[in-house]
């Protein structure tokens, strides 16, 4: 991913005057005002953006829990179907327990179903909100900075031997651009302390068709 360097005053980032300068200090991003134009990484800021990380691990322990109660209930339909095998076909007994079966069954798969549509609703709510707070955080940087277009694009590294990667990087529309990322400017918007980030992914060089990805300071896609 991006080098998340910030060129910092002397008195360090936290004695800055206000979050809307600190966002100028980042290189990744300086040319866009000069340019007009800038490019953003949607994904980086989502997996780095915590609101959205800790609404996705919550959401994640919800549904570990209902897979758990669902196994309980999937285990007495199974317990039911052994102890209905066990007694002789075509008995009272039998079809007693076989039409509960299917009534437990038919339940079971309702149930399932609406869990499932359940916690799909919830996730796609949790993206919705997220990335209407990044456009949001765009809009209000490239508005104070007089930058005229954000365009998206996908800083992650690129491994030549994995074809979906390189898939990524043929079709990917920004091919160059010239220190107008302002990923790291719009996630200090968000207010995230981007010094608290990991250590970002670096693309390694190959002898394949596509090396590399696209980077600030003007490199490109190499070939």
């Amino acid at each position: 991913m991006r080098k998340l360097l910030v060129v910092v005053a002397i008195c360090g980032l936290a004695s800055s005057p206000s979050r809307s300068s600190q966002a100028q200090q980042f290189v990744q991003g300086a040319n866009a005002a000069s340019f007009g134009v800038a490019v953003v990484d949607i994904s980086y800021i989502f997996k780095n953006y915590p609101p959205f990380t800790q609404a996705i691990d919550g959401l994640k322990k919800e549904m570990e829990a209902a897979d758990g109660a669902l196994k309980a209930d999937r285990d007495k339909i199974v317990a039911a179907e052994e102890q209905r095998n066990a007694l002789k076909a075509g008995t009272p007994e039998f079809k007693k327990l076989d039409e509960s079966l299917a009534q437990q069954k038919a339940a079971f798969s309702i149930k399932q179903g609406s869990v499932r549509r359940d916690f799909l609703e919830k996730e796609a709510k949790i993206y919705f909100q997220t990335y209407d707070q990044v456009a949001a955080a765009v809009k209000s940087y490239a508005t104070q900075n007089k930058i005229g277009m954000v365009l998206r694009f996908n800083g992650d590294a690129i491994d030549p031997t994995q074809r979906e990667d390189v898939m990524r990087a043929i079709m990917q529309p920004i091919v160059f651009q010239n220190s107008i990322d302002i990923t790291p400017d719009v996630l200090l918007t968000m207010g995230v302390d981007v010094r608290k980030l990991p250590a970002p992914q670096q693309a390694q060089p190959a002898a394949g068709p596509v090396a590399g990805r696209v980077q600030p300071s003007g490199s490109t896609i190499q070939r």
